[in-house]
């Protein structure tokens, strides 16, 4: 239970920087139309902090963490999770740049689209344990 709470305070803690980042860079760079930094802050909160809180929840119920599907749950969510936050943030840079965002849309959208692939996958997995769970306690 202490791995799940940890993850989840430091997707709190990294949605917050990315709240603050864009919130002062935009002022810093002057910049007057949203971008996709924004998205990255409620992505880290939601998909992160809030899921993982959720998933403590159902761990205290459920004891999901003795599945043996959880470490792989585990694993490919949080790295879709990164993976998805930092494209999010990369696709910013590239609204903001338009050089940038002339020579590397494609990658930033396949290297976003397998975060989300992961993410997707994941969530599966998460069902998949909890079905298990939850066929156990009857």
């Amino acid at each position: 239970m202490k791995k799940i709470i940890n993850t989840s305070f430091v997707y709190a803690i990294i949605a917050m920087l990315c709240g603050i980042i864009y919130r002062e860079g935009s002022r810093f760079l002057e910049l007057t139309e949203p971008n996709t930094w924004s998205l990255t802050h409620t992505h880290f909160f939601v998909l992160g902090m809030f899921f993982f809180l959720i998933v403590l929840v159902l761990e205290k119920q459920f004891h999901i963490t003795k599945d043996k599907k959880f470490k792989s749950f585990y694993i490919i969510y949080n790295i879709g999770l990164l993976l998805t936050g930092i494209m999010l943030w990369m696709r910013g840079v590239a609204d903001i740049v338009n050089d940038f965002y002339i020579k590397y849309d494609k990658m930033i959208s396949g290297i976003s689209g397998i975060g989300h692939l992961l993410l997707g996958i994941g969530i599966v997995l998460f069902f998949i344990i909890l079905f298990r769970k939850v066929k156990e306690e009857k």
